[in-house]
């Protein structure tokens, strides 16, 4: 299913209860609000254009601006505020996952 945004529009891949993925055309000059994911990761990676990420760091008092170009990847704790801005018009693909815990096995 496609969803407009102000920024462009958002269109669900594939998902399961811990994992999500989303095809995204933004728009340059334009940017999604300031938000945050309460348990989930949230991961961007630049197919065409260029795209401003920042993050407003909870362990330090800091926002952390990352520019990404077509084929760079960068992703976000659960918990920061964050934001992304379209620096020219492009496409991304944003994912979304709960970090597993590789110690769980149990014997």
């Amino acid at each position: 299913m496609k969803s407009g945004k102000i920024w462009g529009t958002t269109e669900l891949i594939e998902h399961t209860p811990s994992f999500e993925f989303h095809r995204i055309e933004f728009k340059a000059n334009y940017c999604c609000s300031e938000h945050f994911h309460k348990t989930k990761w949230n991961g961007f990676f630049v197919e065409s254009g260029k795209m401003k990420v920042k993050v407003w760091k909870k362990d330090y008092d800091l926002v952390d601006e990352t520019i990404l170009n077509a084929g760079d990847f960068t992703r976000v704790k659960p918990g920061e505020y964050h934001s992304f801005e379209g620096l020219e018009d492009g496409v991304a693909f944003e994912l979304y996952w709960a970090e597993f815990n590789h110690d769980d096995i149990v014997r």
